[in-house]
């Protein structure tokens, strides 16, 4: 009985740590990059080679990790890693590209539909059906960060298709570390390690030519600085652990929890922003900001009660199918002779 209940609560600690490192890691590289990206920190506006060397360090701990035995490399066929890799950077590149040419509104108003996106693609692929108060929930989340986020809201053609790539292929991706995972049996760590040094190669070759078309600067006629060294390897550290508890929670939970729990993230970076840039904090905020908490309330019950739901209806399938073998079983006993267990002989010999 004991041992019964300390594998739930072990689960559940294990659980909260996965997100409370999402979102400390998540907030504490957007600080990070803030102070290295912005024309009032060091102006170090390289988005996609910076990614690049978030990865190209991710790759190295998992290669340390794997060479001194403290993870275990499992087989996952190369094409699914290129293919998973491609994905994942069509994402990161999309979303700096979607930044670019949108405005900031409609750019959070195509981060917001990556949830309904989710939801739809995990439908079409896996046939997953989401109850009513789940549905529920999930907009009253999307309202409340649509509330405190967007503001002004320009469209123009190519801002729109590449917001329409980067949702998708975010999406995508997001599907896809859970399924992999689940498909190759394989660690949520491992995974990372092996799509992390693609990734990067990916990333360094190719993102400063993004970063150039995005900025019109080039990396190599950048000053480097100690300050904006320090804040380059806090970024890369940080990403570090943002990298491996995504594709934890996404492990443990679903690509919808991790972006409707992800939202806690916008909250805390509207706050630290306030209270450490400086940044305005309006009413409209904080209206939006208590929405989406209440959603998120209302999502982590939605999900508790189709969790149970679900084990109910998995409990009653399973006392019928056992009361059908018994009705079975009784049949076929009074058709079998008595047989001697150890000898395996009829007793009516």
């Amino acid at each position: 009985m004991m041992e019964s209940e300390k594998k739930p609560s072990s689960a559940a600690i294990s659980n909260f740590g996965a997100w409370a490192m999402n979102i400390v890691s998540s907030v504490g590289i957007i600080m990070a990059n803030k102070q290295l990206m912005s024309n009032n920190g060091y102006a170090f506006t390289f988005a996609s080679t910076l990614t690049g060397f978030h990865f190209a360090v991710t790759a190295l701990v998992g290669i340390v990790s794997n060479a001194t035995g403290y993870s275990a490399s499992k087989h996952v066929p190369m094409w699914e890693l290129l293919w998973f890799s491609m994905v994942a950077n069509m994402s990161i590149t999309g979303m700096n590209f979607s930044l670019m040419l949108n405005s900031v509104g409609f750019y959070q108003i195509s981060k917001l539909s990556m949830i309904p996106v989710v939801c739809v693609m995990e439908w079409i692929l896996h046939n997953k059906h989401y109850s009513r108060e789940v549905k529920m929930s999930v907009m009253v989340v999307v309202i409340g960060v649509g509330v405190c986020t967007v503001t002004d809201v320009k469209v123009n053609l190519k801002g729109f298709t590449c917001a329409c790539i980067a949702v998708l292929s975010t999406s995508l991706q997001q599907i896809s570390i859970g399924s992999l995972q689940k498909k190759y049996s394989i660690g949520s760590f491992e995974l990372l390690s092996k799509t992390a040094p693609i990734q990067a190669l990916f990333l360094l070759i190719l993102g400063p030519f993004v970063d150039y078309y995005l900025s019109g600067k080039l990396i190599t006629n950048y000053k480097m600085s100690s300050g904006a060294i320090a804040c380059i390897i806090l970024s890369c550290s940080l990403a570090v652990f943002c990298n491996v508890s995504q594709y934890l929670c996404i492990g443990r939970f679903s690509a919808v929890s991790f972006q409707v729990l992800g939202h806690m993230k916008t909250v805390c970076v509207l706050t630290l922003g306030w209270l450490l840039f400086d940044s305005e904090l309006t009413f409209k905020n904080i209206m939006g900001m208590a929405i989406a908490v209440i959603g998120m309330i209302i999502y982590s019950w939605a999900v508790e009660v189709e969790k149970k739901s679900n084990e109910k209806t998995f409990h009653h399938a399973k006392n019928s199918l056992t009361e059908e073998e018994i009705r079975l079983l009784t049949a076929s006993i009074d058709k079998i002779p008595l047989k001697d267990v150890e000898l395996g002989e009829d007793q009516g010999d």
